[in-house]
């Protein structure tokens, strides 16, 4: 497929989208022939930089492919680090395609405003004769087992609670709440302290408070967040961004720590691999993405990679929120699913809900409906092109595949396509990595034990 001029060629094509151009494989042909220095850095909080020496072209015949590869790499360093200022060196059209695409009126208006409200900073793109110099500050954080401990983990339509004492849950709870659609923020406040004084109640003491929580999170604070969407602003910031500080000096000034639900998610899978470098991938309402280093570190890292570009095809579908064609959210959720279920012959109700939709396939996959196979083979495509190309990104050993999408035969034929075409267009990532799904071990650990873990005494 000739996508900005350059051609993708997979060997593996999803048989539902027969359009689809991995985007890792443009990146390496675009790269074959790219010999002009290009230099990228972002810079998010506390001066830490991810910094990007590449290629382009610089010609005129291929000013397409340089502005697509440029624009796509920039968008994948956002979502994946983080970041409120782009440096850019070493070509002058690149600087200015980019500054004029951050702006309110540009095509990255979203992911520029986004970053401004996360990081507290004007999103801004600024050429320079000298990158900034890489620096990162991985956390040692999690795996803190002794004393009595709260682990709160908040979801979209459900929390959960547990009490651990000595690393032994004592007692967990799941109740159903509905953060999502409620503007009232002292409603996500009471059912936050409820669940905690649940779990109180069933120890001695309260030494530490753990949270795990969608969303982005800076020195505990919420910075964006889909639970509190509905949340007017000036609520937001006057209620919501030190929600979970509050709720913990109900239990004295005890040590608090709030992490992003994936990361602990992957923290989850770390602890009962008993081993690190793992990412953990939760295709549900959307790709939630954690990543534990080869340290045992949580990052600080976005790792948003919903908003991840994964497809070059021109055609690619949009992602309503951000406004953007081929992110990952649209591969790897429930969403991919029911995106391919026409394709595949099977007509979805439009008055269900996206869960429910989900749940019509589940069902003709458990009935062994071969449309619904039909899907499921090819979300597994997109996955092993995928996983690929967030290898080159991670350096990765372990994923954790976990999720609604992921559950029951579906998830298995998923995963069995996607080893196969690992094994066949990458053998060298499908050597270098494992792919897992959660076992027994993790579900007695759970993410809400997890959570528990994460402050230090």
């Amino acid at each position: 497929m000739n996508c900005y001029g350059i051609e993708v060629a997979p060997r593996h094509i999803p048989a539902l989208d027969p359009n689809y151009a991995p985007l890792g494989l443009f990146n390496r042909a675009f790269l074959k022939t790219a010999r002009k220095p290009l230099g990228l850095a972002v810079e998010r909080s506390n001066g830490q930089v991810a910094v990007c020496e590449t290629f382009i072209h610089g010609t005129p015949d291929m000013a397409e492919a340089d502005r697509y590869y440029v624009d796509r790499l920039v968008k994948t360093l956002l979502w994946m680090k983080g970041g409120f200022r782009v440096y850019v060196r070493g070509d002058e059209t690149v600087y200015e395609t980019l500054k004029a695409a951050y702006t309110a009126e540009g095509s990255r208006a979203f992911d520029a405003d986004f970053m401004a409200r996360v990081y507290e900073r004007p999103f801004e793109v600024v050429s320079c004769d000298t990158l900034p110099e890489e620096k990162n500050n991985p956390q040692a954080i999690g795996r803190h087992l002794n004393g009595c401990r709260i682990g709160f983990d908040a979801g979209g339509s459900d929390r959960k609670v547990s009490a651990v004492i000595d690393g032994e849950s004592v007692y967990s709870e799941e109740v159903v709440w509905f953060p999502k659609t409620t503007a009232d923020p002292d409603y996500h406040y009471q059912g936050i302290v409820d669940a905690m004084k649940a779990a109180a109640a069933h120890m001695p003491r309260v030494d530490a408070i753990g949270v795990s929580s969608a969303g982005v999170y800076i020195d505990n604070r919420t910075m964006v967040a889909s639970l509190f969407l509905k949340v007017p602003q000036d609520l937001f910031d006057a209620k919501v961004k030190d929600i979970y500080l509050r709720a913990a000096k109900e239990f004295g000034d005890v040590p608090i720590a709030v992490a992003n639900d994936g990361d602990v998610t992957a923290l989850a899978g770390a602890m009962s691999l008993e081993d690190n470098n793992v990412l953990g991938i939760a295709m549900g309402t959307s790709e939630a993405v954690g990543y534990v280093d080869s340290h045992g570190n949580i990052t600080g890292w976005l790792n948003e990679l919903a908003f991840v570009p994964v497809d070059a095809n021109p055609a690619a579908m949009e992602d309503e929120w951000s406004g953007d064609i081929g992110c990952g959210v649209k591969y790897f959720s429930q969403d991919g699913i029911i995106k391919l279920a026409p394709a595949a012959g099977i007509e979805l109700d439009e008055s269900l809900s996206p869960a429910e939709k989900l749940k019509v396939v589940q069902g003709l996959m458990e009935e062994g409906d071969k449309r619904a196979a039909a899907v499921y083979e090819s979300i597994g495509v997109y996955l092993a092109h995928a996983l690929s190309y967030y290898y080159e990104l991670y350096g990765y050993k372990y994923v954790l595949l976990l999720g609604r999408v992921m559950s029951g035969k579906g998830g298995d034929l998923l995963l069995s396509t996607c080893k196969d075409v690992l094994a066949d267009e990458y053998p060298e990532v499908s050597k270098a990595v494992r792919l897992t799904l959660p076992d027994e071990k993790f579900r007695r650990v759970g993410q809400s034990a997890a959570a528990a873990s994460l402050p230090e005494l």
